[in-house]
């Protein structure tokens, strides 16, 4: 689902990644894990297609993500550290919105069902952004997600800020969606919020992969 091969990228600054290689399968959380600076944001953006690897290949669910960009998109969906949300729309009526926006209709018990899968309390559901928390913020992301039908995650530093309560809710509704198929890649440095969510963990330092850890 998600491929990495001796993928290489350098900036004026210095080498973001060095001989990179990764696979992550169908069905997987694996988390890349590493310092501000190790390589893990770059990756991340090699992944959506922001970037071109200066050599190596990349692929994602088969597409090349700068050469098939419209294919990628249809198939991938990347939750930043900060979700972007409109605050004086509902969590209900931003997961209806961007549901349009992808082609997709729900109904509003649908909708409300998603939202429910993905951890947020029914007596949240129509009220305004605005006054969530980070957390319910990132269940409605999640839903877009799984909205979505996304077969790939791509999601950097998910539970950073997040408290543990939080943090486990976000980890279950991750792994709902593994368990659905979904080939997930959470970029995080903090080992103890990810060792109990991912099935296998990649420590990245330099733009170097060190070790695997299952």
């Amino acid at each position: 689902m998600i491929s990495l091969q001796e993928v290489g990228k350098s900036y004026k600054t210095g080498v973001a990644l060095e001989n990179l290689s990764l696979h992550i399968s169908e069905g997987e959380i694996y988390a890349l894990l590493g310092p501000n600076g190790a390589g893990k944001t770059t990756t991340i953006n090699l992944l959506l297609g922001f970037l071109k690897p200066d050599r190596g290949t990349v692929a994602v669910n088969g597409f090349d993500p700068v050469r098939q960009v419209s294919e990628l998109r249809k198939t991938v969906a990347y939750i930043p550290e900060n979700v972007s949300l409109y605050p004086y729309l509902s969590g209900l009526e931003n997961l209806d919105y961007f549901c349009k926006l992808g082609k997709f209709r729900y109904s509003e018990s649908e909708l409300s069902a998603m939202l429910d899968k993905c951890g947020l309390a029914p007596d949240a559901h129509r009220k305004k952004l605005e006054t969530y928390s980070k957390g319910m913020r990132q269940k409605v992301g999640i839903a877009i997600a799984y909205a979505k039908k996304a077969r790939v995650l791509l999601l950097d530093e998910p539970a950073s800020g997040l408290d543990p309560e939080a943090s486990n809710e976000l980890s279950a509704s991750l792994q709902s969606l593994a368990a659905e198929g979904a080939a997930i890649l959470m970029a995080s440095h903090d080992l103890f919020r990810v060792r109990e969510t991912v099935h296998r963990i990649g420590i990245l330092h330099h733009g170097r992969l060190l070790q695997e850890l299952d």
